[in-house]
């Protein structure tokens, strides 16, 4: 890679693709030899052995590590910002809160969040103002009040933390302004007087408070929480209630001004005073003199005035300052309001009456008063509607309130009524991201639980500006909040696998996975599966649980080893699998016994007790926990271990033309180590390393040497073979039986019929093979001096048969003797065999050769028992000298008779070719020859024979075809017998 070509600017997007940047690693291997310059050219890191070559040779899986340092840095953006509410004009002596809140874009958002409320949060905000002498700011609940005329700036600084890194500020200004003197009404010189008469309230003191606790993502909630949801995973608390609170009383005050109003009226009077005096004449005469009087007459009036207006007796203002909540799957969680907006209200109470002076004295129009001729009387009037039109309405005025931007109660100054207040507007419910918190995990070590309770709070704080004393907080209870069922999901599905292709099984157990001795098995254990149904318990159901898995382990009821056979775990231990590992091979030690067994696996969840390990079974449920109860989920697999029977090689044969092929020269007894393989492979499929020349059957074409290319085996010569098993085979009722067959095929290899033969005693002619004439016996001896057993194969298992068999009592003969008296004796005895048609060969032809070094100390079988679990097996078979061939199910006795008698020469006798002997090769457990443990060639389920490797189609050096079946060994000339050579008997 280049890195410049990667390499991003700080502050600028890669613009990467998965998949688009390849790095290309090239890892040069091969031998360890060191080069003349003292250097490995090829150095690993990692030499295990795995297998052993045909010549002994150790096998290795060499691992070479691939240094990769990868360095990569990246920048994210997180923006936060603040403000400050609001900029305000007050007079002096208000009181007001001032808010600061903060929103984030975090780096993967293109829009801000939410403005969440801080205001309060000592440990993270600091106010301070300008000029503390105009507006003093309480430093840590910024709450202002005005003190002189002026203007201050009022400034909150925001840190998340004493290390940051955010450190941000914001502020507002705040204008005082001069108070204007209150008005004060001039003292009435009426008699007034007032008193309540009448009241309004209003009240909303419960905040109808509700909340919830679920699973994030709010509005598509993976989990109902009543049902189930798991640890790890996230909660959100979700808090509602009124915005504002609030509890006021309004007084309407009725009262009377009384006046006491004089009015002066003048009165005109007139009339003629009547006098008669003497006219001088005697008589009389009437002398007339006008009169007039004005006589002023106070009169006394009392005029009332009514008045009414409304006063604020009781305002008290609650807003919201936090909740919160409770609940066993959450920390306690306090959530504080964002994108919150106080009620803004204003009030006054200088709400008064202004009482109208008493007028002076009023005077009424005079009124002429004519009379007679003597005074009138001094009428009497009511002049009070003069009074009543002298004196004014009171003028009053309520108390001010201003609520959310509603005059609820008006100022205005009028007559003798003030306006009837109206209601503070009733609170609405907050909205869903007001109190709102979300990803609350639930912490990994809260057991599973049902239906844990939840409590909550909600708090309201008295704002500033009450009429009359108030308590300064308000803490609410919140009633009904949902339970959270805490209950984290594992599952267990396990699987192991079923080692078919190597299942040698006569009657394969299909119900039981098979394990094969000495091989890699596999054991599955997903993380995903079946659990709670999904459409009554969300977010279960049928998925992957990795997520809430502490770990995933398997014990076996017999020994392992780890896949590279590094690592060795005794039976019954509990072996931990990473979680999101699926796929564990392990390795099946060959002391195993074969047999039935249970794997046993368990799945424990994140939130286990600590103590689970010493839990019983009992404290595991089947398949997945889908009882709460329940913290682990188990499964049991049923397996069956199954041994071997493989490696049939011919390492001798009688026929002196054989000889040099494995004689070091004629007479000799030293072999050659040449052998004839059943294939080219060994036991799994692996090179075996020889030619297919020395392969199986012994044909035309086998023999290496020059002029020997079309030589077959003469009738009457016995080939040695051997083959190997493992597993409990080691019994002394444990044996093979070995089926022969026979066919005839023409020298040109193009046709082949399976046949019968016969051969001729002294005593009797034409016995067909296999027939209840057929008695001659077979012997084998193990230590034969041309089979040249190894030494240490019969010392092992002289050893292994004294210290586990029990024949011999330690009292009578020592280890020692035994292996000698076993070698030197024992082994060199006839063993019988059978006879041409069945062998069946005895523990006395059997020798341990399983591994004695490196057995683990805590290993379920000691060197004794490792050793017995490989046995290797030694026979030998031939034809009769003269053996008669005829076509399978000829009546030869019928033949004879209609064709006038048999005789060697008789034309139905097949001899223009080879007779192919076939085996068929079966193992046998505790002597029951009725139920074959294992196949070599015939097992419904794998063919060894061909695994290893044989080749059905062959030529010979003519290049004729030849089709051959399985279990094929040797060809024997039809036309050639031993009793054809010069010499009776054959050196070897």
């Amino acid at each position: 890679m280049d890195e410049k070509l990667y390499a991003i600017k700080p502050g600028s997007k890669p613009n990467y693709k998965k998949g688009s940047l390849l790095v290309t690693i090239e890892t040069q291997t091969g031998t360890d030899d060191v080069d003349p310059d003292d250097n490995a050219d090829f150095q690993y890191q990692k030499k295990t052995p795995y297998g052993t070559r045909p010549d002994r040779d150790p096998k290795y899986q060499v691992e070479y590590y691939t240094p990769l340092e990868i360095d990569y840095s990246g920048y994210v953006t997180e923006t936060k910002e603040i403000r400050v509410r609001e900029d305000m004009q007050l007079q002096v002596n208000d009181v007001k809160s001032l808010v600061a809140e903060i929103r984030t874009k975090q780096y993967d958002q293109e829009e801000f969040g939410n403005w969440v409320n801080v205001s309060k949060r000592a440990d993270q905000i600091e106010w301070s103002s300008n000029k503390q002498n105009v507006v003093y700011v309480e430093p840590k609940t910024g709450q202002i009040v005005a003190k002189n005329i002026g203007t201050a700036i009022i400034t909150a600084k925001w840190k998340n933390s004493e290390d940051g890194p955010y450190h941000i500020y914001e502020n507002v200004t705040i204008t005082v302004g001069d108070t204007p003197p209150p008005e004060i009404p001039e003292t009435p010189d009426a008699a007034c007087t007032e008193s309540p008469a009448g009241e309004m309230t209003g009240e909303r003191m419960d905040p109808n408070a509700s909340a919830v606790i679920k699973a994030d993502q709010r509005g598509s909630e993976p989990f109902d929480v009543l049902r189930g949801i798991p640890t790890s995973e996230s909660l959100y608390g979700n808090v509602f209630g009124l915005s504002y609170l609030f509890q006021n009383k309004f007084v309407n005050m009725q009262g009377t001004c009384t006046y006491t109003v004089v009015v002066e009226k003048t009165y005109n009077k007139t009339w003629t005073d009547e006098k008669k005096i003497s006219d001088g004449k005697g008589g009389t005469t009437t002398v007339s003199t006008p009169r007039s009087r004005d006589v002023k007459v106070p009169y006394t009036y009392t005029v009332k005035r009514d008045f009414e207006y409304w006063k604020i007796d009781t305002l008290l203002v609650y807003e919201i300052t936090d909740a919160s909540l409770k609940n066993y799957a959450l920390p306690q969680i306090e959530l504080y309001p964002a994108d919150y907006r106080s009620p803004i209200y204003a009030a006054a109470t200088n709400g008064t009456f202004y009482a109208p002076n008493t007028p002076a004295v009023l005077t009424a129009p005079s009124q002429p008063v004519p009379g007679g001729t003597s005074e009138p009387p001094t009428p009497t009037d009511d002049l009070s509607s003069i009074a009543e039109d002298a004196v004014p309405k009171v003028q009053v005025k309520n108390d001010y309130l201003k609520f959310n931007g509603a005059v609820v109660m008006d100022n205005a100054k009028v007559e003798e009524t003030g306006p009837t207040p109206g209601q503070i507007a009733e609170p609405q419910m907050i909205g869903k991201d007001v109190l709102y918190s979300p990803d609350n995990e639930i912490s990994k070590t809260l057991l599973n639980k049902k239906d844990t309770p939840s409590t909550g709070e909600i708090r309201y704080e008295l704002m500033s500006g009450n009429i009359n004393e108030g308590n300064e907080e308000e803490t609410f209870e919140i009633p009904g909040i949902n339970t959270v069922t805490v209950h984290t999901p594992v599952v267990n599905y396990s699987l192991v696998s079923d080692d078919q292709p190597h299942n040698q099984k006569t009657i394969p157990n299909m119900d039981r996975s098979a394990l094969i001795l000495e091989r890699p098995f596999t054991v599955r254990i997903p993380t995903s599966g079946q659990h709670l149904d999904v459409n009554s318990y969300p977010g279960y159901g049928d998925r992957d649980y990795a997520k809430y898995y502490r770990i995933k382990q398997v014990r076996f009821p017999f020994d392992v080893y780890s896949a590279d056979r590094t690592q060795f775990y005794p039976r019954s231990t509990w072996i931990d699998i990473p979680v999101y590992v699926l796929d564990t091979t392990f390795y099946l030690p060959v002391w195993v016994d074969e047999g039935d067994y249970q794997v046993e696996f368990r799945n424990i969840a994140e939130n286990a007790p600590a103590e689970f390990e010493s839990m019983s079974r009992s404290n595991a449920q089947p398949d997945a926990n889908t009882d709460l109860t329940y913290h682990l989920a188990s499964d049991e697999v049923s397996v069956e271990v199954i041994g071997r029977l493989y490696d049939f090689e011919i390492t001798d044969i009688a026929d002196y033309n054989w000889e040099l092929v494995f004689r070091r020269f004629k007479g000799s007894i030293a072999p050659t180590w040449i052998s004839y393989w059943t294939g080219t492979q060994g036991i799994d499929g692996d090179k075996r390393g020889n030619k297919p020349q020395f392969t199986v059957p012994i044909r035309p074409g086998s023999h290496p040497l020059q002029g020997y290319q079309n030589v077959a085996v003469k009738t009457g010569y016995h080939f040695k073979f051997d083959f190997k098993t493992k597993g409990n085979m080691f019994g002394p009722r444990d044996g093979i039986r070995l089926t022969p067959t026979f066919d005839f095929v023409s020298k040109d290899g193009k046709t082949r019929v399976p046949v019968d033969l016969y051969y001729s005693t002294n005593q009797r002619n034409f016995i067909r093979i296999g027939s209840a004439e057929d008695q001659v016996k077979r012997f084998v001896i193990l230590n034969d001096r041309l089979r040249q057993v190894p030494s240490g194969q019969l010392r092992d298992t002289a050893t292994y048969k004294y210290n586990r068999y029990g024949e011999i009592h330690p009292g009578m003969m020592s280890e020692r003797t035994y292996q000698e008296y076993y070698r030197d004796k024992f082994t060199k005895m006839k063993t019988p065999v059978g006879g041409y048609s069945l062998l069946l060969m005895p523990e006395q032809l059997r020798t341990f050769i399983g591994p004695k070094t490196n057995i683990p100390t805590n290993a379920s079988a000691d060197v004794l028992r490792a050793n017995a679990a490989i046995q290797q097996w030694y026979g030998e078979y031939s034809l009769p000298a003269e053996p008669y061939v005829v076509q399978a199910g000829t009546n030869l006795a019928e033949y004879g008779r209609t064709h006038g008698g048999l005789n060697a020469k008789s034309p139905i006798f097949l001899k223009n070719g080879y007779i192919v002997v076939n085996f068929n090769l079966e193992s046998i457990q505790e002597g029951n020859l009725r139920a074959p443990h294992l196949q070599y060639i015939h097992a419904p389920l794998m063919n060894q024979w061909l695994l290893e490797g044989f080749q059905r189609q062959v030529e010979d050096s003519y290049g004729n075809s030849f089709t051959l079946r399985d279990g094929d060994v040797v060809f024997y000339h039809a036309d050639r017998s031993s009793r054809d050579d010069f010499s009776a008997q054959v050196p070897h």
